[in-house]
């Protein structure tokens, strides 16, 4: 570094030295020259940018290049400085005022040949990035130079859209127009972001629509590189030109480009932009949607109609190539593979990005089947696409989408194109074992089934591949567990119904309200009650002896009541049915006024049975009044709608109790009325609860 230091201190230094040069030159001294030559590469070599000032310079630079032209290792002189002054001309598509700017542009070229033509096997790295360093500076000062020019930037659009034109200068117009946006990466990302919004404001976008309709190839292509570098910065400035257009002219022109043999691989370029426009993950604000849209609704069928047209029909093999006769068949390879191809990529990242709408315009359009007759092609490329964009479906595990495949038999085709590859091991081979086995993984169940029973024949010869026994493995797998289910499930239904079945005689057995069997129990359970209460209360032995054993109520086979016997009465027993009314009374009350279920469900049965107790003790007196109508002609007619159950017993002090059995039937009619009245209506409420419980049986 020392060396350099004094080198950049001395003034004179360069000027002596190709000063010396010059006079070596016009002597045609070859070993001085040759020396010159090894001391200005090693000057060079010092990497200095203080010297790389000094020898770019314009006052030095060709001496510099002229000494670099006597290489020992090369036999042959070098006529660089030749090829700079005659050979390599500077084109203004507008004239540039600045000076500094020129002169910038000179620099940068002279640093790039001199990195890339003169000594390219002489410079080390160290050296190379610094002179790549510096050629990035000055395009950075050249851009911002130019771009802060209002003046240059407006002349440069007005000539763009002159009509006036010709071809040849619009031309280097639109490669100007490219290399300045292209120079503009060597500007900050705000300072380029900056300057794209600059040119969107100026109207860039209708400028490339014009170019993109351009016959010149050169041209189109320098059109497509500008709209990439506009979507590498920004792609939210083209969506939102789009979504303005009147008629979305600049779209459609992008997708005819698509499809246009345009050479150079420039579709795909084409494939590169739509890819950006429609990446929804690069997507935001309100353009997220519609350019979506605009592209489904207008565009997408284009490109699906440009496969099926360019695809033999279903009546031409692959094999059928020279079928002259067929006037289709000349059309079918007017559009290259490689524009088929593009497309087919196309429509697949879109099945990834846009998994709705795409699949809405797959069901009602049946695109999926225009997109598979690239299976006839000839092109193997092809076949292996046409597949590849079935797994892509196939791979979203959409219901509809798999609904479509097995209705519209879609497999039908790739299975065809399998089957006709034989055992030939290449890409469409693996891409269809691929698909097997990912449906298989999956384990989508109506693709397994639908593949088996429509092409176990076809596949039968491939069961050696790993993944065809694997298939009929599943297939066989999801039979079995269909006949355990429908063996299971018959046991499970017969149960169910032998279930219901007992379940509802049951109810039926217990809904059903005999009246004889009701009358039985009530009766018997009176009859129990009045043994229980005369033993309690002290009544004679002599009359419960003298009973007969053998009561109406008890004997089922007889059911006519001229055999009762009833058994005699006591005078004081009306006292003590009133009791034990009140008794159920009170506790009817407090059945009412209780928390608990199954307090209620007690006390409700045994205000049933006190009521029936009391309801067959006046029946009894009811029916022993009846049969003296001479002594019961003032009792109420209540009492003679009553029951007719009671014993008959003849007792020499019967007429004696007759008017008091009468007076008591009439009081107790009263109230046995009122209890029944409200026993009725607290069933009524309780229907659902005494439904459901047995009947109350005294044991």
């Amino acid at each position: 570094m020392r060396v350099a230091e004094l080198i950049t201190q001395d003034r004179d230094f360069f000027p002596k030295l190709l000063e010396i040069f010059r006079m070596c030159e016009d002597l045609e001294n070859l070993d001085d020259l040759h020396m010159i030559f090894k001391l200005v590469r090693g000057i060079i070599l010092l990497n200095s940018p203080s010297i790389f000032d000094k020898i770019f310079s314009d006052e030095f630079i060709l001496d510099i290049i002229g000494a670099l032209e006597y290489d020992p290792e090369v036999a042959k002189v070098q006529k660089h400085r030749i090829f700079l002054k005659d050979h390599v001309i500077f084109k203004e598509a507008i004239p540039i005022k600045n000076v500094s700017v020129v002169s910038r542009i000179h620099q940068t070229y002279r640093i790039g040949y001199l990195k890339d033509v003169i000594l390219p096997r002489t410079l080390d790295d160290a050296t190379m990035a610094s002179l790549n360093t510096m050629i990035h500076t000055n395009n950075a000062a050249v851009i911002s130079l130019l771009k802060d020019d209002a003046c240059f930037i407006q002349e440069l659009f007005s000539r763009m859209r002159s009509p006036n034109i010709s071809v040849e200068s619009k031309r280097e117009l639109v490669r100007f127009l490219h290399e300045f946006c292209t120079l503009s990466k060597s500007l900050p990302l705000v300072q380029q972001l900056r300057l794209f919004r600059d040119l969107s404001g100026e109207g860039v976008f209708e400028i490339i629509s014009d170019v993109l309709q351009s016959q010149d190839r050169k041209i189109v292509s320098a059109g497509t590189d500008i709209v990439i570098l506009f979507l590498n910065q920004d792609p939210n400035l083209l969506r939102s030109y789009i979504v303005q257009q009147e008629g979305n002219s600049l779209l459609g022109l992008l997708v005819k480009g698509m499809v246009t043999d345009f050479g150079e691989q420039m579709h795909c370029q084409f494939l590169e932009i739509l890819r950006i426009l429609m990446d929804s993950f690069t997507m935001s604000g309100a353009h997220r949607d519609v350019i979506i849209e605009i592209f489904y609704e207008r565009h997408l069928d284009y490109l699906v109609d440009v496969i099926a047209s360019c695809c033999p029909p279903r009546n031409i093999t692959r094999r059928a190539t020279n079928s002259a006769a067929i006037g289709r068949n000349t059309e079918v390879h007017r559009i290259k593979p490689e524009i088929l191809l593009n497309i087919c990529e196309l429509l697949c990242f879109c099945v990834v990005h846009h998994p709705y709408r795409i699949k809405c315009n797959f069901l009602m359009n049946n695109a999926i089947e225009k997109i598979l007759t690239m299976t006839r092609r000839s092109e193997k490329f092809l076949v292996v696409a046409a597949v590849r964009f079935m797994r892509t479906i196939i791979s979203r595990n959409d219901e509809h989408l798999v609904r479509h495949v097995v209705k519209f038999n879609l497999l039908k085709p790739i299975i065809d194109a399998f089957v006709e590859n034989g055992d030939r091991y290449n890409m469409l081979q693996s891409g269809v074992l691929e698909l097997l086995e990912h449906i298989r993984k999956e384990n989508l169940k109506p693709l397994v089934i639908y593949v088996i029973e429509s092409f176990s024949d076809q596949l039968m010869k491939f069961e050696h591949f790993g993944s065809i026994q694997a298939f009929k493995l599943k297939y066989q797998q999801y039979l079995e567990s269909a006949e355990t289910k429908l063996s299971a499930s018959v046991p499970d239904i017969r149960k169910k119904a032998e279930g219901r079945g007992l379940e509802k005689e049951e109810e039926d057995y217990f809904n059903e309200d005999s009246d004889e069997e009701d009358s039985v129990r009530r009766t018997k359970h009176a009859h129990h009650e009045e043994r229980k209460a005369d033993v309690a209360n002290g009544s004679e032995a002599d009359d419960i002896s003298s009973r007969p054993k053998s009561g109406g109520l008890v004997d089922y086979a007889d059911d006519d009541d001229e055999d009762f016997n009833p058994p005699p009465k006591e005078p004081d027993r009306p006292a003590e049915d009133d009791e034990l009314l009140k008794i159920s009374r009170v506790k009817r009350k407090s059945v009412n006024t209780g928390d608990g279920k199954h307090a209620d469900g007690e006390v409700r049965k045994r205000q049933k049975i006190e009521t029936r107790i009391t309801c067959s003790k006046i029946s009894a007196l009811t029916s022993l009044a009846s049969k003296h109508k001479d002594s019961l002609a003032l009792s109420s007619p209540s009492c003679e709608v009553n029951g007719i159950m009671g014993e008959h017993a003849t007792h020499s002090d019967e007429q004696q109790h007759s008017t008091d059995a009468a007076e008591t039937s009439r009081q107790i009619g009263g109230d046995c009325i009122k209890a029944m009245g409200n026993l009725s209506s607290e069933k009524a409420v309780n229907t659902t609860k005494t439904n459901d419980s047995e009947p109350y049986s005294v044991r």
